[in-house]
């Protein structure tokens, strides 16, 4: 990898897990909502997890990095548990996608720490 993929490699991962961290939170707490809200709690982490979504596959195509593709796959995955209100497989699937853009942003990270 050369240094300019492992720099962008290295932030679109860090920034990736921030945000799937967040979306996992989110699908957590969405459980303890009162029942009147859940629907629109429901809608807008939805929406949120879709943008993650679409940031991780932007990142795919930046760089080439496969783990990338696997984190916007397994977001999708969540997404479609967090609208059956399965949050605590969302949860994990969240988990999966932040190791998958954790191990991104570590092999940069090594590669940039070489230079």
């Amino acid at each position: 990898m050369d240094k300019k993929t492992a720099i962008t490699s290295y932030q679109f991962g860090e920034r990736a897990k921030s945000e799937l961290i967040i979306c996992s939170q989110l699908a957590t707490a969405l459980a303890g909502f009162p029942e009147p809200e859940r629907e629109g709690g429901k809608r807008m982490l939805v929406m949120l997890m879709e943008i993650v979504r679409s940031e991780t596959e932007f990142a795919q195509k930046s760089t080439g990095r496969g783990e990338f593709r696997k984190a916007a796959d397994l977001t999708s995955e969540a997404i479609s548990n967090v609208e059956s209100m399965n949050l605590g497989n969302a949860a994990l699937k969240l988990g999966e996608a932040i190791s998958a853009v954790t191990t991104a942003a570590q092999e940069a990270w090594t590669v940039l720490e070489q230079h």
